[in-house]
C-alpha cells in the first residue's frame, strides 16, 4: 500500500473498515510524522499520544468483535486549541488565562468521537481565535508546510498545516470571519464554511453576531464531505436549521453534477475604509477559476454588487464584543497580545447603544446581500487579496495596522459568516514560487452540496 499519509481519507476510511489497515497502525504512523516535522512546523501544540492509542486499540477490538462501524473509524484528526478535548488543556492561545484540563469533551469534538474518529492533540491558535494568522505568546507559530517563513493563516492555521503536511488526513475547523476558508486557502486545501445552522456543535446561532459556524479542512471535495457528513449527525437544539440535503454531502461531491450561473466580484466590503487591492497571483487564481469553471459548464458573468460603507466598523464592534467579557483578572490583562488587549480596552468601554446599533446595520447588510446574491446560483471572488504572507508581518505592527493588514490579506470572507451563507475555497493555480492560490465559491443558503459538486467538478478538470 502506498505511504498512508499520501492517501485520502477516503481511501483510509474504506481501507480501515475492511481491515486492510488497522486503526492502531495509522495512528502510529501519524503519530511518527507529527514527531518529525511538528518541531518546524509548529502546527501542534499540545500531542495526545497515549490517549490516541488507547482509542486505536478500541477501534481494532471494536472491528474484530464485528458489526457495524461508525462513519468516521479509526480516523486520525486533530482540534483547534479553542476546543475542549476530555482530559486535555485548552488555552485559547493566550497567555492571560491559565490552560484548564477540560473535564469533557466539547459537543464538537463529542460528535466526531462517537463518529469512530481519533484525536491525535490540539493545534496552534491565534489568541481567542481572533486572527488571520497563527501566531500567540504561548508557543511557536504555526508554518506553510511548503515555505516555512511564510503563515498558513488563521484562526483554524495549525489545523490546515497539518492537513496539507500530511500529518493527519482531514481535521474540523471554526469559521468566524473566513478562519476555515483562509488557511485552506493558502495551504491549498478544500475548506468549507458551512450554512449557519448546518452543524449543530458549530450553528452560528451561539455568538451574538451568528457569525462562528464548524466546517471540514480537507484535501479534496470528496473529504470534505465525509467530514461534513459526520459534523451533521447530532441533533439540533436551535429552532433554525439549514435544510436537509437530497442524500449525503459525499453522494453530491461523487456525482459531481450541476451547472450553474456563476456571479464574478472582486468587490469587497471593506472597501470603504481601506485600499484593498489584488496582488497578481490573486488576480491569475481568480482568472483560472474563471477559466476551469467555463470548461466544466457554467454561466459565469459579472455580478455589480455593492456593499453598505458602514460594514467595516459595524463587523469590527460586533466580532470583537465578546472580548469584553472574557474572564481576564485586571493583573493578567497584559499578557494579553498587542491586537486582543486594544480590541478588549475598546470593547469595554463601548456604548451599548453603539453596539445594538452595529448588530442593526449587520442585520440589514445580510438581507441585502443575499437579496443581491439572488441574481446567481453562486458567486465567485477570489479566496485571499495576496499570497501568505511572512511570520511576524502582522504582529510587527500596532494593533490598528495589525487590523488593516489582515482586512486587506482576507477582504471576501468576513461578508459570508455575518449572511450565514456557504462557502468553500479550492485551490486553483500554484504560483513560480510553488504557492497555491485559490478562488471562493459562495452558494445559495442550504446549498453545500452544490459547492462540493463544482469542487468536485473542478478537481476533475
Amino acid at each position: 500500500m502506498s505511504e498512508l499519509s499520501s492517501l485520502s481519507a477516503l481511501t483510509l476510511r474504506d481501507a480501515l473498515a475492511s481491515g486492510e489497515v488497522g486503526a492502531r497502525e495509522l495512528t502510529e504512523h501519524y503519530l511518527q510524522r507529527i514527531e518529525e516535522r511538528n518541531p518546524a512546523l509548529g502546527a501542534f501544540l499540545t500531542i495526545t499520544a497515549e490517549q490516541a492509542l488507547r482509542e486505536a486499540d478500541a477501534a481494532d477490538a471494536r472491528r474484530a468483535a464485528g458489526g457495524p462501524l461508525p462513519v468516521l473509524h479509526g480516523l486520525p484528526l486533530a482540534h483547534k486549541d479553542l476546543t475542549e478535548v476530555a482530559g486535555v488543556p485548552t488555552t485559547y492561545g493566550t497567555a492571560a488565562l491559565p490552560a484548564a484540563v477540560a473535564e469533557e469533551d466539547s459537543p464538537l469534538v463529542a460528535v466526531l468521537r462517537a463518529a469512530g474518529a481519533i484525536s491525535l492533540g490540539k493545534t496552534q491558535v491565534p489568541e481567542f481565535g481572533l486572527s488571520a494568522y497563527s501566531e500567540n505568546l504561548i508557543g511557536p507559530p504555526a508554518r506553510h508546510p511548503l515555505h516555512p517563513e511564510l503563515s498558513p493563516g488563521g484562526s483554524s492555521g495549525g489545523s490546515a498545516a497539518a492537513v496539507a503536511a500530511g500529518l493527519i488526513p482531514f481535521a474540523p475547523g471554526t469559521d468566524g470571519g473566513g478562519s476555515v476558508r483562509i488557511p485552506a486557502a493558502a495551504t491549498g486545501l478544500v475548506g468549507l464554511k458551512p450554512n449557519r445552522g448546518r452543524v449543530p456543535s458549530g450553528s452560528g446561532q451561539a455568538d451574538l453576531g451568528q457569525f462562528v459556524v464548524a466546517g471540514p479542512l480537507a484535501r479534496n471535495a470528496a473529504d470534505a464531505a465525509l467530514l461534513l457528513d459526520a459534523l451533521v449527525a447530532e441533533p439540533g437544539y436551535r429552532s433554525t436549521a439549514a435544510a436537509a440535503p437530497a442524500g449525503s454531502f459525499l453522494a453530491a461531491a461523487r456525482r459531481a453534477e450541476g451547472r450553474f450561473r456563476i456571479g464574478v466580484s472582486t468587490v469587497s466590503p471593506f472597501e470603504s475604509a481601506f485600499p484593498i487591492t489584488l496582488d497578481a497571483p490573486a488576480r491569475d487564481a481568480l482568472e483560472a477559476g474563471i477559466h476551469a469553471l467555463g470548461a466544466a459548464g457554467h454561466d459565469v458573468v459579472e455580478a455589480p454588487l455593492t456593499y453598505d460603507p458602514r460594514y467595516h466598523a459595524a463587523f469590527q464592534t460586533v466580532w470583537t464584543a465578546a472580548l469584553a467579557i472574557a474572564p481576564i483578572a485586571e493583573e493578567d490583562e497584559a499578557k494579553l497580545t498587542p491586537l486582543a488587549g486594544t480590541l478588549r480596552r475598546r470593547a469595554r468601554t463601548r456604548p451599548a447603544t453603539e453596539l445594538t446599533e452595529a448588530i442593526g446595520i449587520l442585520r440589514q447588510f445580510e438581507y441585502d446581500t443575499i437579496r443581491q446574491y439572488a441574481d446567481y446560483d453562486m458567486i465567485l471572488t477570489p479566496a485571499l487579496g495576496m499570497t501568505p504572507r511572512p511570520i511576524g508581518w502582522y504582529t510587527d505592527a500596532d494593533a490598528d495596522t495589525d487590523y488593516e493588514r489582515q482586512c486587506r490579506y482576507s477582504p471576501f470572507t468576513s461578508m459570508v459568516n455575518v449572511c450565514g451563507l456557504p462557502a468553500l475555497v479550492v485551490p486553483t493555480l500554484t504560483t513560480a514560487e510553488g504557492l497555491p492560490m485559490a478562488i471562493q465559491l459562495i452558494g445559495r443558503p442550504s446549498a453545500e452540496a452544490d459547492l462540493l459538486a463544482v469542487c468536485a467538478q473542478l478537481e476533475a478538470l
